[in-house]
């Protein structure tokens, strides 16, 4: 067996240490690149936020004649957002929702949403050596629990979660509920579930791989009420949630338990906001930053 030295390369992600500042970054500009290039984008003018919080996505905008639907056929729109999937699963958490959106309409695109993928595409063209950096923050994990349900056009929920560590986000997620809720409390205290399962996952991991954590997750969240859902006893709201699924109550149980501790959070500060909707410029730099990402 040879021993070729500290891992520079995995998967195509790019990992660099700065031993004396005690920091470790990930990044996928050489990727990122290889697609812009491959898309014609490589020399496109920079855009300051992936999405258009004006630009609403719905299938209206997908080509009703044949004729719209074969010349829509003619562009790569599938592969194109396959490409930009694997940066926001990777490194780029920045994007994951806007990828979701598109993800919806890979059956049948139309123009609108074609014009959705280039703003992507020209948004990393701006931020390609955007790094996710572990170490500047020196904090423990915590996560953020966001939904967004207002703007759906079929009702179901966004949910968005990320969990941080060191300053930098180790695991994300913008998903659509599997259920349409009945009010933003029920869909904040679902999108809470998701986080807290992920919680007690990776609390188990980090177990294994190092030593356990001695305290809950810090698990953030910006509806006050649906906080008080979880920690109030199960009757003192029973007219309004006898109908949530049993399941969604898992969250109890893990806060009882000591795996989370789930506390309120300002929205202005919640990160999980840019996971569930378009944002403007300012806040989706703002929130990309506190996920870890930034120019080395």
């Amino acid at each position: 067996m040879t021993d070729l030295g500290p891992v520079s390369w995995l998967l195509g992600i790019q990992i660099a240490r700065n031993r004396e500042a005690h920091m470790i970054s990930l990044s996928q500009q050489s990727y990122l690149e290889s697609i812009l290039e491959r898309f014609n984008f490589a020399d496109a003018k920079p855009l300051a936020m992936p999405m258009d919080p004006n630009v609403q996505l719905t299938t209206e905008h997908c080509p009703k004649s044949i004729r719209d639907i074969a010349a829509m056929k003619r562009i790569p729109y599938r592969e194109a957002v396959g490409s930009l999937m694997w940066a926001a699963v990777g490194t780029r958490p920045d994007i994951a929702f806007v990828v979701g959106v598109l993800s919806k309409y890979l059956n049948n695109p139309g123009p609108t949403h074609w014009e959705a993928v280039k703003r992507v595409f020209r948004y990393l063209q701006g931020t390609k050596d955007w790094r996710l950096t572990y170490g500047a923050g020196k904090a423990g994990l915590e996560g953020y629990s966001d939904a967004d349900g207002m703007s759906q056009e079929n009702r179901r929920a966004i949910s968005g979660y990320a969990f941080i560590i060191d300053g930098g986000a180790i695991s994300w997620s913008s998903k659509k509920q599997e259920l349409v809720t009945l009010s933003t409390t029920e869909a904040e205290y679902v999108a809470m579930t998701y986080a807290a399962k992920e919680a007690a996952w990776l609390r188990q991991l980090i177990g294994e791989l190092f030593r356990p954590l001695e305290h809950p997750i810090t698990l953030h969240g910006d509806n006050q009420s649906a906080i008080a859902l979880t920690y109030s006893d199960i009757g003192q709201f029973h007219a309004r949630t006898k109908h949530i699924d049993i399941r969604y109550h898992f969250i109890r149980y893990v806060i009882a338990n000591g795996t989370i501790r789930l506390v309120y959070c300002p929205t202005n500060d919640m990160v999980a906001d840019t996971l569930t909707k378009a944002l403007p410029s300012a806040k989706a730099k703002h929130f990309a930053t506190a996920l870890g990402l930034g120019s080395v």
